[in-house]
């Protein structure tokens, strides 16, 4: 069977890039990495993804005048290596309906909150600012709004009392390279099916009973 073809995208080091290159190294995720796009010549992501032998190209969007002329050029990039799902793993561009028409339903990323709260950026500093008791990452749909596609999983992580946004964002690191895979081998067996706002994964896994408390209901 054909392996799923991935095109990620990404703007920084590269951490949740890592996480699926080794993810379909040791069989987790039946896809291959076909090419990896980012706009930042010193990502750190075009590097790891060199280094693992995967085609790599830098488009830098300030050498276009504007948004669309931008994702013209990255659709073109993709169309050319048979991307079958784009990625977006860290990729600090929002995307135009260019691009969400040349991949309708076929573009996920990875939000470092509990959506729909604190969409956007600085989420981990929104989220201690607001005095939330727990936050995490979502894998989700693409759609043309800011962080605003259907949800396909999500991880949740506690607040600790004297975490700064750095504590936190490493502690919801960890949940997004271990949901990331999951959620693209999901989309490869085709059992991702979306229904309005809802994301049915089917056929369905046991569901998750289990409840967290932030404090503790003891003590």
């Amino acid at each position: 069977m054909k392996k799923l073809r991935l095109g990620v995208l990404a703007s920084g080091g590269g951490t949740n890039l890592q996480s699926l290159i080794d993810s379909c190294a040791d069989g987790r995720l039946s896809a291959e990495i076909a090419i990896v796009i980012s706009n930042n010549p010193g990502a750190g992501a075009l590097e790891r993804a060199a280094k693992a032998g995967i085609e790599t190209c830098c488009i830098n969007h300030r050498d276009f005048a504007d948004r669309t002329a931008f994702d013209h050029s990255v659709v073109q990039q993709l169309r050319d290596a048979e991307t079958d799902l784009v990625v977006l793993a860290g990729f600090m561009r929002i995307i135009s309906a260019t691009f969400i028409e040349a991949y309708p339903q076929r573009i996920i990323n990875i939000h470092p909150a509990l959506l729909p709260a604190f969409p956007g950026l600085h989420v981990q500093q929104q989220a201690i600012d607001y005095g939330a008791r727990f936050s995490g990452c979502t894998v989700h749909f693409v759609d043309a709004g800011v962080d605003t596609g259907p949800i396909i999983m999500q991880a949740v992580v506690p607040v600790h009392e004297e975490d700064t946004a750095e504590d936190l964002a490493a502690r919801i690191l960890v949940e997004e390279h271990k949901i990331y895979p999951r959620a693209i081998q999901l989309f490869a067996e085709n059992r991702l099916h979306i229904e309005g706002r809802r994301v049915r994964i089917l056929p369905a896994p046991p569901p998750c009973n289990g409840a967290m408390h932030n404090p503790g209901l003891e003590g």
